[in-house]
């Protein structure tokens, strides 16, 4: 005498052939019969954080006081090109150490002078040096 263990059979959605209860996708047409069933972990969020964000940037560009350092480009670039060979336009912009070196070294030997030049063209009007 054989034993064989009989399994429950059900039918299967899309093709009809009978398939074992517990398959999810149909072996015949390969489309999934049942919803997988997966527990979902439970997740718990203990979030005490109480900090409110507050903008502190007292040089923001839309405040009244960041116009006191507002640079005009067309000055900075004429004391540039006028006395640039001594740092004239680093001293108008609040840069002293480097309105030192450039009287120094006579504008970096002219190359500095060059280079702010360009630079200062490249700038929007007015300008806030950094």
């Amino acid at each position: 005498m054989e034993n064989t263990i009989q399994k429950e059979m059900k039918f299967c959605k899309h093709c009809g052939q009978q398939i074992e209860k517990d398959v999810i996708v149909c072996t015949y047409c390969g489309k999934q019969v049942e919803v997988l069933e997966q527990a979902q972990p439970q997740v718990v969020i203990n979030n005490s954080n109480m900090n409110t964000n507050t903008n502190t940037n007292i040089n923001n560009n839309m405040n009244v006081s960041a116009n006191k350092n507002a640079k005009n480009k067309w000055v900075s670039f004429l004391l540039c090109l006028c006395l640039g060979y001594i740092g004239a336009h680093k001293f108008y912009e609040g840069k002293v150490g480097m309105g030192i070196l450039y009287l120094c070294t006579g504008g970096l030997f002219f190359v500095g002078v060059i280079i702010d030049l360009i630079a200062i063209l490249s700038k929007p009007n007015p300008y806030y040096p950094k």
